[in-house]
């Protein structure tokens, strides 16, 4: 069932979007080379659990951080540990906060140190793919349109950027996980049809390679199959009546 919000419901997922928000910028502030992922996880714990805020993820089915980490090739639900982070990776931080029983979900992608123009170019069409989508998210529009938007900036002009397609955006509420599922691909004017009081978590994932993963021996740790790298982008949204209002942001 989509549920819509009310305009006090999405005040309260604006805050938990808003702790999320500077979650992510508290933990770039901390990249650097030789951190451990442990590290960073224990630090964005922390920073939640001080805003009054629970960690979304951190027991969900198991889960056994407050944050996923994901390197290099890694897609989603990287798991933080004792891994240092090394100069020339792709870290992809996703992050989810609770705050009075609404959720707050979104990932950014961040750059180490230098890496090749192609790395480079896949993280920014990323990042640009995500924002398409939100773009996208306006009354009356479908569900394919943000599909289609998305994979229409992660083509533009030739390029050659494999769509994760096993793993999607998602409706978001008073759970984490919500109907409608949002794809990053398909055709316009497909799907449900989108009003006012709708709150989606938008979040494109682009490799250099296949769109084709697979999930490693711990269950969760989703890589490429071909080993490409990949980058991950992610807000959660409200449809409102005047378009789409981006709730993790600070």
């Amino acid at each position: 069932m989509v549920t819509r919000k009310s305009r006090q419901e999405i005040d309260q997922m604006r805050r938990a979007g808003r702790i999320v928000a500077e979650v992510l910028a508290l933990v770039e502030s901390e990249l650097e080379p030789g951190v451990s992922t442990g590290y960073l996880d224990r630090v964005a714990e922390k920073y939640i659990r001080s805003q009054g805020a629970v960690p979304s993820f951190k027991g969900y089915h198991g889960y056994p951080a407050s944050l996923c980490i994901s390197i290099d090739d890694e897609v989603v639900h990287g798991i933080p540990g004792e891994r240092i982070i090394r100069e020339g990776q792709l870290v992809s931080i996703d992050a989810g906060a609770i705050y009075q029983g609404w959720h707050g979900d979104g990932a950014r992608t961040f750059v180490v140190g230098g890496v090749r123009p192609d790395v480079t170019e896949l993280v920014e069409t990323t990042r640009v793919a995500l924002m398409a989508g939100i773009a996208a998210a306006v009354p009356g529009a479908r569900i394919g349109d943000i599909g289609a938007a998305v994979e229409g900036a992660a083509t533009r002009n030739g390029a050659r950027f494999g769509i994760v397609r096993q793993y999607v955006g998602h409706g978001i509420g008073t759970a984490m996980h919500e109907e409608p599922q949002v794809p990053n691909f398909g055709l316009p004017n497909r799907g449900m049809q989108l009003v006012p009081g709708i709150c989606l978590a938008i979040e494109p994932m682009l490799t250099l390679g296949s769109h084709e993963v697979e999930t490693r021996p711990d269950g969760w740790t989703v890589v490429t199959r071909d080993g490409s790298l990949a980058a991950h982008f992610e807000h959660t949204i409200a449809v409102t009546e005047r378009g789409p209002e981006i709730l993790t942001t600070v």
